[in-house]
This record gives C-alpha cells, sequence and structure tokens, in this order.
C-alpha cells in the first residue's frame, strides 16, 4: 500500500538510513524528512535519494510547520526519530533533551490529534528499562520503566505521552524499544565510531571503568527493516502498542573494542581505561519475540557488521583528510 511519511530526523544516524532503504523498496511513496541538522546529523546521507524526497530543515517542537507539512502532502504516517540521544551530553545539560525528546513528541502528537488519519511512529530505547544484572532475564515491553540518565528519562516521558494519547484520544501510535545501533552515518561521539577514529589514528581508546558493561548490539540495517516491518502491522485491529528490537547477542564494551583492534591489526595496548560514566547502566537486554511473530529476523552477523562499519569510518576520513589538504 502506498504510504506518504513524514521522516523526523531523516538526516540522523538511524534515520539517514531508514529514508534509504524506504526510497529504493518503495519508490512510490512520497517522503518527507524534515530534521534539525544538529551536530549529529549529515545532509550529505541523503544525497543518493535526493531527487526522491522533500528536505525540509526544521524542528519537530514547531507544531506549525508540522500541521503544514501533514495537510501539503497528505501525511499518512510520522516515523519519528528526532532525538537527542548521547548520555554524556545529557549529563552534562539536559534541557535540550526535554525540548526534542518530550515537547518535540508532545508537539507531534498535537498535530496527530487534529488528523485523526494519521498514524505516530515513535523510535524509543531500550534505555528506557534501565540496566539489570548478569542474571536477570531480558526485557519484556510490560515491564516498568527505570531509566537512569537524563536522556533515557527524557525517552520514557515522551513514551508516556504517546501512551496516554492513545488511551485518552484515541491517535494511532506505537513504539518501538531498539538495544544498541551501529553502522555507518553514527556520530562519531558515540562508542564504536569513537574506538574506530582513535584506532585508525593510533590514539588512546577511552574506555569507561572497567569495560565490562554489556550491550545487545544491532546493524542500523536489520532495525530499520523491523520498522518497515512493524508499518505494515494494521494497528487499529493489532492491539500491541509496543515493540522490543534487539538481536539476543552480548557483548561487553572490552569485548567490542577489542574485535575493532583485531579487524584494524592494532594493539590491545590503546586501549585506556578511563573514569565511568555516571549512572552508567551495566546492562541491557531486550525480549524480541514479539517483534519476531511479525516475520522479522535480523540477517546481519555482529563481526560482518563491524567489518562494514570500519571501512566506511575509514573512507570517511580520508575524505576529510584530501579536503583539509585541498584547502
Amino acid at each position: 500500500m502506498r504510504m506518504n511519511l513524514i521522516v523526523t530526523g531523516g538526516a540522523g544516524f538511524i534515520g539517514s538510513h531508514f529514508v534509504l532503504r524506504h526510497v529504493d523498496q518503495y519508490p512510490n511513496d512520497t517522503v518527507v524528512v524534515l530534521d534539525k541538522l544538529t551536530y549529529a546529523a549529515d545532509k550529505t546521507f541523503l544525497d543518493p535519494v535526493a531527487d526522491s524526497i522533500t528536505f525540509i530543515e526544521g524542528d519537530i517542537a514547531d507544531q506549525a510547520l508540522v500541521t503544514d507539512i501533514v495537510e501539503k502532502h497528505a501525511i499518512d504516517v510520522i516515523v519519528n526519530f528526532a532525538a537527542e540521544s548521547h548520555v554524556d551530553n545529557s549529563i552534562n545539560d539536559a534541557t535540550p533533551f526535554l525540548h526534542t525528546n518530550v515537547i518535540g513528541t508532545q508537539a507531534l502528537i498535537e498535530v496527530v490529534k487534529a488528523h485523526p488519519n494519521v498514524r505516530l511512529f515513535h523510535i524509543s530505547t531500550d534505555e528506557v528499562y534501565g540496566d539489570i544484572g548478569d542474571d536477570d532475564p531480558s526485557c519484556n515491553v510490560g515491564d516498568a520503566l527505570h531509566p537512569s540518565s537524563p536522556y533515557s528519562a527524557s525517552k520514557a516521558a515522551a513514551e508516556m505521552l504517546v501512551l496516554a494519547a492513545i488511551r485518552t484520544f484515541g491517535i494511532q501510535a506505537v513504539i518501538t524499544r531498539c538495544t544498541n545501533n551501529y553502522g555507518p552515518h553514527q556520530a562519531d561521539e558515540k562508542f564504536i565510531p569513537t574506538i574506530i577514529r582513535k584506532a585508525l589514528a593510533d590514539e588512546p581508546i577511552p574506555v569507561y571503568g572497567t569495560g565490562k558493561n554489556k550491550r545487545d548490539w544491532i546493524y542500523v540495517g536489520d532495525h530499520c527493516d523491523a520498522i518497515e516491518t512493524i508499518l505494515t502491522v494494521d494497528w487499529k485491529t493489532d492491539q500491541r502498542l509496543i515493540f522490543n528490537i534487539g538481536i539476543d547477542r552480548e557483548f561487553e564494551n572490552l569485548e567490542v573494542a577489542k574485535m575493532v583492534l583485531d579487524l584494524l591489526g592494532k594493539p590491545h595496548e590503546l586501549i585506556t581505561f578511563v573514569e565511568d560514566r555516571k549512572g552508567h547502566d551495566w546492562r541491557y537486554a531486550v525480549d524480541s519475540s514479539e517483534t519476531r511473530t511479525l516475520g522479522w529476523a535480523p540477517k546481519k552477523e555482529f563481526e560482518d557488521g563491524l567489518k562494514e562499519t570500519i571501512e566506511w569510518y575509514r573512507h570517511r576520513m580520508k575524505v576529510q583528510r584530501s579536503r583539509i589538504c585541498d584547502v
């Protein structure tokens, strides 16, 4: 079925991958990308499909702007990737996170309330559950939320607003909680890009605490495939409001750092342990069995995804260096 979509945050890491894949798979759909173009976004990610989409620079908290887009383009679905997401930044100053993640989400809700045929697909995070112990079972969608950082607290607040709007106003909406993403396009300060960049430059690689914190890493393309699968669900008849997305394969942060170094042929001695992050979550794990009943399953093996990611950053760094030399 043909759809008209707004993809908020579509010039960011996950959003750009979704846009590229969606345009390729559904060339007849109308795709409008709304992005504020903050430090974590890069409009050039969308160059391969620039002629097939409409790009608008703007803030999701601008309710009038979103309303205009919805009405002008007869939008069916808003896929909300837009978010401030770097935990360290939220610890330093939570204000931008409240603006985008909370106020911005409420602005989208207000638009959907005024346009009942428009669906809201809200992209959240497994971090809303908080951390769990090594022997604890994976988190289910009905489990209580215990966010640890201002970032995850803002995402949990956004979820509560969406669920309240479903209950009170009957909006059509769904929420996904995904594990840690990795792959090309990710902002430089994130964990895996930092390892790659530092290693390529033979610089010390900072690892928090003991490096024993555990994460379930999903390749960004597999995450986007899950979103596409959930988009096909009839939200009017299917009562499931929240879906977990993960690959059910965890790695310690230290283990990931060593894997990247091994792939680059760099010594483990580059790893430097630094003071642990405040409120650092120990382990994330989600039960994604409900999502798999829809026919979705991850395809990319972690090691293969790492190789592709490394090559993308290697090429990106070469391009950046050549530009500096040209200047």
